[in-house]
This record gives structure tokens, sequence and C-alpha cells, in this order.
């Protein structure tokens, strides 16, 4: 019975409006967990495809942008190159991480990756002396005066199907993922659906501090980092109390399962 009262605090904070302090103290203890080594994904200010870039650069020069598009190939610890595979032909882009974090290129190929930065004409020169990279010249020939992005975020984007059908690859490291919102379980839950991605389960999605209600049917795009659903972990970690009704059902439904711990929630432009 102890451990049912104990366990029962988890989800009241979320749902209970006087838990607005223990929110807000979420909201500044997530970032902290994350792995020190990932780049924190940012909510976009432009919304563009990598083809977009190469075909507009002198409209997109100094803007920042968010591009998610596929991994081409690694030039060197800090920067490589993606293409919107839906486009045939389409040119590769440069992107440089200035985020001042590791990022790894994911091992399949076929999981996209979101960048966001500022769009420049790449000239080595003024790249090394910038943000201080130490690019080495001779692997940067080719995409000298060609456009890049100067990236300050960087995360992986894998579809919500891609993510339950081997959390394991994802756990601890940043995400943005694109879905349509399904199942609101309440204002602070709801699951993303990958309808594209046969034999994938619905994705849950935590909210630490919702700043606008979702929709069910609305295409979103949520960062966050992904972690396995345990409620003491979460219970110790972030001092929630949920609604027993809820928490019994997530609880029924996602122990052990992945759940994205959102950081931001916002309406989708990003092509899949």
């Amino acid at each position: 019975m102890n451990k049912l009262n104990q366990s029962s605090n988890f989800i009241q904070k979320l749902l209970n409006p006087k838990g607005f302090i223990t929110l807000a103290l979420f909201a500044i203890v997530l970032p902290a967990c994350n792995n020190s080594l990932e780049p924190r994904a940012a909510a976009p200010e432009t919304n563009v495809t990598a083809e977009e870039v190469a075909d507009n650069t002198a409209q997109l020069v100094g803007k920042t942008v968010t591009v998610r598009s596929q991994p081409i190939k690694k030039l060197g610890p800090s920067s490589f190159t993606v293409s919107d595979k839906q486009f045939f032909g389409s040119e590769p882009i440069l992107v440089v991480n200035a985020s001042g974090k590791v990022f790894n290129i994911p091992a399949d190929p076929n999981t996209a990756i979101q960048a966001t930065g500022q769009v420049r004409n790449f000239v080595i020169a003024d790249i090394n002396r910038d943000y201080n990279l130490g690019l080495d010249p001779n692997l940067y020939r080719e995409y000298e005066s060609r456009p890049a992005i100067i990236a300050q975020s960087l995360a992986q984007a894998p579809k919500p199907g891609e993510i339950t059908t081997n959390p394991k690859q994802y756990y601890g490291k940043t995400l943005a993922v694109t879905g349509e919102v399904e199942d609101i379980t309440s204002p602070n839950s709801f699951t993303l659906d990958e309808d594209k991605l046969f034999g994938g389960q619905d994705l849950l999605v935590l909210r630490a501090t919702p700043k606008a209600a979702v929709k069910e049917g609305e295409k979103v795009a949520v960062t966050g980092v992904l972690r396995p659903f345990v409620v003491a972990e979460f219970e110790r970690d972030y001092d929630l109390k949920w609604d027993l009704t809820v928490q019994r059902k997530l609880e029924a439904e996602y122990t052990n399962k992945p759940v994205l711990v959102a950081t931001d929630v916002y309406p989708s432009a990003i092509p899949q």
C-alpha cells in the first residue's frame, strides 16, 4: 500500500495547477539531466529543406534556419554533408558543428538529422576565425564559397516508429522527432503516431511545462531526451506528481518502454 501511495505522487503534479512551482523546477532540472556531450535541439526559426538552402542561398545568407535531412558524408570531427533524398540530384549542403558539443552521425544512414544554425557562404578562413574550429583546408576545397549551415544545435531526427522499434540506440540522446499527435492522455502527455512506418508502436511524449495545448491529428515536432519509462526514476529525478488514474494507465502501457521527455513542442513544417 505504501508503494502505491508513493507511486501515485508521480503524476499528480502534472495535472494539479498547484504544482506550478514543481513544474518550473522540472523545466530547470530537465536540461541538466541531458548528456553534456549532446547538443540540445532548438525550436526552429525558419524551416527549410537542404534543396532550398542550395537554390536560395542569397535570400537565406545570414538567417538562422532549421533543416531536417539525411547525412551523406562525414568530412571531419566537426562537419558533414546532408541532402534531401526525396529530391533526386539535389546538391549536398555542408553542415559545420559550431555548438561546442560532440555530435555523432547516426549509424543508420536512413536516420535524419536536424540542424539549426546560420546560413553562410563557406569561406574556411572566416569560419576558423569566427568559431575557432581549426578546420583543415585540404578537406574543404570543393566547398569553398558554397552554401553551408553553421550549426548551433544538432539532433538525430528518427521517426517515432524507428525509436519504438529499437529504442536502446537512442536512450540518453537529444532527439528531434516529428509526428502526428494521436492519444492525448493529459495536458502533459500524448503519443506520436508514425503511420508511414509499419510495425512501429506509438511513442509516448511527456511535457514538462506545456506552453500550448496540442490537438489530436496535429503534426508537431518534439525535441527532448529519450528515456525508458520507469516511474521510480522519474519520481526521483523530477519530483513529479500525477493523477493516479493517468499514472496507472501509463504504467500499464509503457513501463520500460521509451518515452521522449520534451523540452520543446511546436507545429512542424519540416518535410518528412
